[in-house]
């Protein structure tokens, strides 16, 4: 839902630090190899119980990931390969924090597998979609929105990362927001695809 509503108003600093980067000769798949390696350093930062140094990390990891797409169509290096790079990454990223937060906390592994498996299911739908939709967006592909998208996912992984006592709630919510975005992403895609 931030993904989609508040990107106009991150856009323009978006654009000015892609800008900064292009100058620098910096490119799109770098910046998402570079996103990628940090958000791994944040999941290890989870596991060594450095919480403050995972949720910066994390979250540079997450700018880097705005910034790489606005560098690639700046830049006109938009590719299907940046794409697919991009998307497996993102959810590498998560699941080793994720597996990290699971290692720490194994009474919660029930929680953490089930959150892990809505988040396959939603990401199955958001891609099938986005791969047999006609509609085309900035992105590569067709961009549904939902409840939970990166950003409010990043803001329950911070949560789980500083409060840990309150695992179960937040794996809770996190759970039942995935399962909204899930249902969301189908009726639309009822809608799109008939």
């Amino acid at each position: 839902m931030l993904d989609t509503h508040a990107r106009r108003f991150v856009q323009p600093l978006l654009t000015a630090c892609a800008q900064w980067m292009q100058r620098r000769g910096w490119t799109p798949n770098g910046v998402t190899t570079g996103a990628f390696g940090v958000g791994l350093l944040a999941a290890g930062a989870v596991y060594v119980e450095l919480p403050w140094l995972a949720v910066c990390l994390l979250w540079i990891s997450g700018a880097l990931d705005a910034l790489d797409g606005t560098l690639a169509r700046l830049t006109k290096q938009a590719s299907p390969w940046g794409t697919l790079l991009d998307v497996t990454f993102d959810r590498i990223v998560e699941l080793g924090i994720l597996i990290a937060i699971g290692l720490k906390y194994p009474q919660h592994l029930l929680g953490l597998l089930l959150l892990t498996a809505s988040i396959v299911v939603a990401m199955t739908v958001f891609l099938t979609v986005g791969a047999l939709s006609e509609r085309q967006g900035e992105k590569s592909f067709y961009y549904q929105a939902g409840v939970a998208e990166r950003t409010e996912g990043f803001i329950l992984l911070t949560i789980f990362i500083v409060l840990p006592a309150y695992l179960s709630w937040t794996i809770g919510l996190f759970l039942f927001l995935e399962l909204f975005t899930c249902a969301q992403r189908l009726r639309e895609a009822r809608r799109l695809l008939r």
